[in-house]
């Protein structure tokens, strides 16, 4: 397999989050187990150099300069873009060039020529693709490509009283998020421990550093290992609506989820109909922060709390990159 030709071009930074960048690598360490070696072109700024740094990447505005670009992914074998920059007359060169387009899709966003279309989101298959020859779709959260360090998860305890809860709001937190909320948890919860995520693109890591208080962990930029870490260690979350929500379904982590991109709320639409989440709403919502005190009240209960592992438990599996590469090299 070794000699196989794959690139992967997406992007990442400081503006628009991570997302993209976590699950392609997830991509990146399906293929390495199978002797595979993709080569990242990523359109984003020296914010991301800390995710892709074990691999064989290059920062580059790849859709300015296509036809470069298109120069030199000719005839290899696979090429995965997962993008919301990328416009149709970009994706509608591939299949052209390449043996094996890839197409990763969070809500339609556009009309995809032949390949193969991955939508690993919870309401992917609500979103009724068009049947079209040459086209294979891989979807539904058997194919959510999940990082390595989820592959695996042990079993989550289900703790009596709530001690703990996370507070994640992704790579960004454009939105001001996690300051509003750790303040809110201090001021009603002091006696539990907040752990709160700070990603790498965060610009308000002063105002969090003020309003944390004695029973607070701040957690900088973690990696998966770390961020499963915290997971398995805490009795609930609140997080924003993206990729993370996969990654606490997997673990089983009774979540509380805030919508904070026009792109999410698809997302948890689909997740509020499983039973897992508890919605609080949009962030800008005026009552969004006394929604999040009385679902945690309502999360407090251990039976709920037991009957939203469950569900996130069968929803994510946890292997769908293995999934997806292995379909991809058939």
């Amino acid at each position: 397999m070794g000699s196989l030709k794959v690139y992967i071009l997406t992007e990442g930074s400081r503006n628009i989050g991570f997302g993209h960048i976590t699950r392609c690598l997830s991509l990146h360490q399906a293929f390495e187990e199978k002797g595979v070696k993709p080569k990242f072109l990523i359109s984003g700024d020296d914010s991301i150099i800390g995710l892709v740094k074990d691999i064989d990447y290059e920062i580059t505005d790849w859709l300015k300069i296509r036809q470069q670009v298109f120069e030199r992914i000719k005839g290899s074998d696979i090429v995965i873009v997962d993008s919301y920059l990328a416009d149709k007359e970009f994706y509608e060169v591939l299949p052209e060039l390449v043996k094996l387009p890839v197409y990763i899709d969070d809500n339609r966003r556009i009309d995809y020529p032949t390949g193969v279309v991955i939508n690993g989101n919870i309401h992917a298959e609500d979103l009724n693709y068009p049947e079209k020859e040459g086209i294979t779709y891989l979807l539904g959260t058997k194919y959510t490509p999940l990082r390595k360090e989820f592959w695996e998860v042990p079993e989550k305890e289900i703790k009596e009283t709530v001690q703990s809860v996370m507070v994640t709001f992704g790579g960004d937190d454009v939105r001001n998020m996690t300051p509003k909320v750790l303040k809110l948890l201090s001021e009603n919860y002091p006696e539990v421990k907040k752990k709160v995520i700070i990603g790498r693109g965060f610009r308000n890591i002063d105002e969090i550093e003020s309003v944390a208080d004695g029973n607070t962990d701040l957690i900088y930029y973690p990696d998966a290992a770390q961020m499963k870490a915290v997971m398995l260690d805490s009795d609930i979350a609140i997080s924003a609506g993206g990729q993370t929500l996969y990654e606490l379904a997997r673990v089983g982590v009774p979540t509380i989820a805030v919508a904070v991109a026009d792109n999410q709320l698809e997302n948890v639409k689909g997740w509020e109909k499983t039973g897992f989440i508890e919605y609080a709403g949009w962030w800008e919502d005026k009552n969004v922060l006394d929604n999040i005190i009385f679902l945690v009240e309502k999360l407090r209960n251990v039976d709920v709390r037991l009957s939203r592992y469950g569900i996130g438990k069968r929803l994510v599996n946890g292997i769908g990159s293995l999934r997806i590469v292995n379909k991809i090299l058939k």
